[in-house]
């Protein structure tokens, strides 16, 4: 079911594919984070807080665990001290690097 399909009809957004996707996708940070994890095979939390810049910890935190839940994001935790925990792409996430490239031309475009 596409944008076509929907035309002349009474849906609820949120019960379409496109309403699913911003589920997953929607927020403030979870593009950006994906968009980061797409440059880097594996990140650890504290430099994608960095390289994100203004993100909090707390909803950088709430943000990874619900791509997680979504299973997009995978989280590794290292046994040992420090401990160590990396995040990188499913390859569910990786079925969305082609919509993120789509939205980095757009942005180019219209820039």
């Amino acid at each position: 079911m596409g944008i076509s399909d929907l035309k002349g009809k009474e849906t609820v957004v949120q019960d379409t594919p496109f309403g699913y996707t911003l589920s997953v996708i929607g927020g403030k940070w979870k593009m950006a984070i994906l968009y980061l994890l797409s440059a880097k095979p594996s990140i650890r939390f504290n430099e994608m807080q960095r390289q994100l810049g203004a993100v909090t910890y707390k909803v950088l935190s709430a943000q990874l665990k619900e791509l997680e839940a979504d299973g997009l994001v995978k989280r590794v935790e290292y046994p040992q001290i420090p401990p160590k925990v990396e995040y990188s792409l499913t390859p569910k996430g990786q079925t969305l690097l082609p919509v993120l490239e789509q939205l980095c031309e757009w942005g180019a475009q219209n820039r």
